[in-house]
């Protein structure tokens, strides 16, 4: 019956897939761009102007792997994680995040370090602390992108009033996770209840947001990996011959990450391109070259995650289905470590003190 309920579960799954995938290519044919013209902007590309984006997008992973590494030495106690370590799990959670819909790559980094800490207590709620800790960081420097965009882009109105959006909720997300952070986090550890234990190790991955230097070393290395990656954006821009300023080229890369916020289907295939193309309609560029720009773009980034993905995957001896499946064991950890978090004695397990209390 449970075999039957599986197959049932993963047929609905690949039919929801296939009409997705098909509907996206019938609104492409359909309503897309001129595919000639598109074609005709492939065939004038400024390679070296690619190269330079390979190489800031390479650059930019570097960094937010260092932001993730500095939050999680914050939220671990010794031995430590080593960078390789990190930047493996990272890697895993970027070629999961290129090939699957939703927003798998963050369960999957987290299931690779948990494959490599499960004999510590509490591992699993507080990874995904550490990852909360990361995005919440991640929101300074994509706010501040959004202002300055705000401030000296000539903007359409639609665009305008989503950049005044993901400003107002991004502010607020990060000072409600601030603000979470510094809440006393030892009574919940010594209390009596699962989920209250949990939770607790939730939140002890977010012990960089309580510790001002740490916050600000794993908020500058995400900043600069944002810098790394809007100079990706104007780079490529750039090699399909759209002379732009580099505010434009953060309207661009603001846009992106909202529309890849939630992927309904494989990288927003289509939705992505027409994000990028159609606010560069008001720069005089034509909405084929804006969509071909925005199909380098992602064949780009998703080149980087791919083969950093594949590297590690490989180093690691890892085969992508066996990713899955350590990112379904995982979950099942998580499970019991919900109704079994803590010592027997009910007592928390050793962490850093300077990152346990606020």
């Amino acid at each position: 019956m449970n075999r039957k309920r599986l197959l049932y579960r993963r047929s609905v799954r690949l039919l929801v897939v296939l009409l997705m995938a098909v509907g996206v290519v019938l609104l492409l044919w359909l309503r897309g761009p001129d595919w000639s013209q598109v074609g005709q902007a492939f065939t004038n590309v400024g390679w070296q102007w690619v190269l330079a984006a390979l190489a800031f997008n390479i650059i930019s992973v570097l960094l937010r792997v260092l932001c993730w590494w500095v939050i999680l030495r914050q939220a671990m106690a010794d031995p430590q994680l080593r960078y390789l370590n990190v930047l493996s799990s990272f890697s895993a959670g970027l070629i999961a995040n290129a090939i699957l819909p939703g927003r798998g790559g963050e369960i999957a980094r987290v299931a690779m370090l948990h494959r490599k800490l499960k004999d510590r207590q509490g591992m699993w709620p507080t990874l995904i602390g550490t990852v909360i800790a990361y995005r919440l960081l991640d929101l300074i420097p994509a706010v501040a992108i959004a202002v300055w965009v705000v401030l000296t882009a000539p903007l359409p109105s639609w665009a305008f009033s989503s950049l005044i959006t993901v400003i107002a909720i991004g502010a607020a997300l990060f000072l409600a996770g601030i603000a979470i952070a510094h809440r006393d986090n030892q009574s919940l550890l010594v209390k009596r209840g699962p989920f209250r234990r949990w939770v607790a190790f939730a939140r002890q991955g977010l012990a960089a947001l309580r510790l001002p230097g740490s916050g600000a070393q794993a908020a500058a290395f995400q900043a600069l990996g944002w810098v790394c990656q809007l100079l990706a954006v104007w780079t490529v821009m750039r090699a399909f011959r759209i002379d732009v300023s580099l505010s434009a080229a953060g309207l661009v890369l603001v846009l992106m990450n909202i529309t890849l916020i939630l992927p309904l289907w494989t990288g927003n295939i289509g939705l992505l391109q027409a994000a990028i193309a159609l606010p560069l309609i008001g720069y005089g560029v034509s909405y084929s070259r804006g969509f071909a720009c925005g199909i380098g773009l992602q064949v780009i980034e998703a080149s980087i995650g791919v083969a950093y993905g594949l590297g590690f995957l490989a180093k690691e001896g890892v085969s992508f289905t066996t990713l899955r499946e350590t990112r379904r064991a995982a979950e099942k950890d998580a499970a019991g470590e919900n109704s079994s978090a803590g010592n027997a004695n009910g007592k928390p397990p050793a962490y850093h003190s300077s990152s346990l209390l606020s």
